[in-house]
């Protein structure tokens, strides 16, 4: 028997030929290949009624990380060959699953006898994970196979796949496990292999997934964890398996698990090949309980190491060079990039013989961030003191009123003075496994020292102008899934314990002063209103950069315009920070440094030095010279 099919192909793809070629041999190269390296590229296919290929097209556009659509057929042109044997494959093996309203009723090796049912059927080939193989042999790592000869597993997560017409289901990914120190290394081979089809979708703890139990996949065999290794997971083509039960449609076939079609097509959508710049994947720890990861690419990390660098001159000659750990912001911003509700805490009431105490750095980065973290669509809040709750509530409505803010922020307090209090407000129903946020930010807070008391930059003690909010931070530090970055710039602020042994050594007073409470990052800066303002700064290079933003999408749902307008008016602005001091000033809130009322922040004048700071920081953000 002989036959034709007719494909529509992607712009670009390969000739006609390439897979007329493979459906037309009597003894087409359908195997296992979960073991497969070099050669031609393999595929998974899906099989669906003609009335459903649009929107499964669609549907696989819209997921291009675990459906990477190679090619399709038109209908009603061909009858399906019996299938041959192959030299060295077991024919035996089920080839395909037959699906009937969603449920898998068969397992087949061959779709002889359906050939009337596919004259009206399309066929997808999609690309598929086993082309990772290569990426070991090109980092020069031993590859780690299932034991005996079953194909490596992978599972479903909980994280759902774009919906289109129908096709819904959750993403499938498969897991190898890497040498930590060989992580990069890895990453990087795989995506100079296969493009964006080679990037990690999750790297770390399985349960960010919801994936349960390693040793238990959905699909194939599992490979373990070796001390030493860390799990990193893959977009699967197996997915599709789920798309077609999911949809529940009267008649579909698949590919069976670690079955593919050899072919020659390539997704030319996503080339492979050299990486630039942008392409370049960097991978960063963000999280050790749990065990997490990030991604982005290395003309991003060097946007965020230049902020951190513009940020970090010592205007008020205080020593804080001393104080710097590098990429700091980087890792915090990262962090920040992956939470989902931030609660930022601030206020400083150095001037405690004054109505308010407060100062005028802190608020503006805090609200600077505050405002970014909303563009983002994440859930933010602010903490401050109680005494200071009125005069937040006023700062806040006012921003909003002069386009500081677009939306209002929650203000909070806390009061609690206990670990259990702690617990119980940063944890719905008090259970650690349900936090409330993922992330704390304290942006010139003051912190608690050793001694419990807390003090200004000249060892006046200010504990009874000063709410526990330090205790979130440190609860914060026992329970999983919660990050937290500190800001500042002279040491006595919350989340300085990072760097305590350095300000006790380096700073004036320092001894004293010392804030003794950890953040997980602390970032520096020579006024701690331009660690906010960094930070959001740093928010906008990672969620612009397509390597980072497939990577939070866990490649399954389309992306963002890089740099989408509402990310651009949220970044800080000389205008909008201007408006916000105004606002500070016309509360009577008072300069740290000299106690003026005024428009200055640290005793240096806004107009001359914060307006410059802030305008270098953007020209590094959006690329202007």
């Amino acid at each position: 028997m002989t036959f034709t099919m007719t494909f529509t192909l992607h712009p670009k793809s390969c000739p006609l030929a390439a897979i007329r070629s493979l459906i037309l041999q009597k003894k087409p190269n359908i195997r296992n290949m979960s073991s497969t390296t070099g050669g031609p590229r393999p595929a998974s296919m899906v099989v669906l009624h003609r009335a459903l290929a649009p929107a499964f097209e669609t549907f696989c556009q819209a997921n291009r990380g675990p459906l990477p659509l190679l090619g399709r057929g038109e209908p009603g042109k061909w009858a399906w060959p019996a299938l041959g044997a192959v030299s060295g494959t077991r024919m035996d093996r089920p080839q395909f699953r037959k699906y009937e309203f969603g449920a898998c009723t068969g397992s087949l090796t061959s779709l002889e006898e359906y050939s009337e049912q596919l004259k009206d059927m399309v066929t997808f080939f999609l690309g598929c994970s086993a082309s990772l193989e290569g990426a070991w042999e090109k980092a020069g790592l031993p590859r780690r196979d299932p034991p005996g000869h079953g194909h490596v597993g992978a599972y479903k997560t909980t994280v759902p796949c774009t919906t289109v017409a129908g096709f819904c289901c959750p993403l499938v990914v498969t897991m190898r496990p890497v040498p930590k120190d060989k992580l990069e290394r890895l990453v990087q081979a795989s995506c100079s292999l296969m493009g964006e089809q080679g990037q990690p979708v999750h790297i770390g703890d399985p349960e960010l997934l919801g994936i349960q139990d390693l040793s238990r996949p959905d699909y194939g065999d599992p490979v373990p964890c070796q001390p030493g290794e860390v799990p990193v997971f893959w977009p699967s083509q197996l997915t599709s398996l789920e798309a077609v039960s999911g949809y529940q449609t009267p008649l579909a076939f698949t590919s069976a698990p670690g079955s593919m079609v050899m072919t020659d097509l390539k997704d030319l959508e996503a080339p492979a090949g050299c990486l630039t710049p942008e392409g370049i994947p960097e991978v960063h720890p963000i999280s050790q309980d749990p065990l997490h990861y990030s991604i982005t690419s290395a003309s991003a990390v060097q946007k965020i190491r230049e902020l951190e660098t513009v940020i970090a001159v010592d205007p008020g000659n205080r020593g804080i060079g001393h104080l710097l750990r590098k990429d700091e912001l980087l890792r915090a911003s990262l962090s920040l990039s992956h939470a989902h509700a931030v609660l930022i805490t601030t206020g400083f009431p150095t001037h405690f013989n004054h109505e308010p105490p407060e100062e005028t750095d802190g608020p503006p980065g805090a609200i600077a961030l505050a405002a970014f973290l909303q563009a983002l669509d994440k859930g933010v809040s602010v903490i401050v003191d109680r005494r200071a709750l009125s005069l937040f509530q006023k700062l806040v409505e006012e921003a909003v009123e002069q386009g500081v803010l677009k939306t209002p922020i929650p203000i909070l307090t806390y009061q609690g003075g206990s670990a259990e209090a702690a617990q119980a407000f940063l944890c719905d129903e008090r259970d650690p496994k349900s936090p409330r946020f993922d992330h704390l930010v304290a942006i010139e807070r003051a912190g608690r020292a050793a001694d419990g008391n807390y003090y200004n930059a000249r060892k006046m003690n200010i504990k009874h102008l000063v709410d526990p909010i330090d205790d979130l931070f440190l609860v914060a530090q026992k329970i999983p899934g919660i990050s937290s970055t500190g800001v500042g710039d002279g040491g006595n602020e919350l989340g300085m314990g990072k760097v305590k042994e350095a300000v006790k050594n380096h700073i004036r007073n320092g001894d004293v002063i010392a804030c003794d409470v950890e953040a997980d990052f602390a970032v520096i800066a020579g006024v701690s209103n331009w660690g906010g303002y960094a930070l959001a700064c740093a928010l906008y290079v990672l969620n612009s950069c397509e390597v980072h933003g497939r990577y939070l999408r866990k490649a399954a749902r389309p992306s963002h315009a890089p740099g989408e307008q509402r990310w651009t008016e949220a970044l800080p602005s000389v205008a909008k920070e201007e408006k916000m001091l105004s606002i500070l000033v016309q509360h009577r809130v008072r300069s740290g440094v000299s106690g003026n009322v005024g428009m200055e922040v640290d005793g240096l004048p806004f107009h001359s030095t914060h307006a410059q700071m802030i305008q270098k920081l953007l020209d590094v953000t959006t690329g202007c010279q």
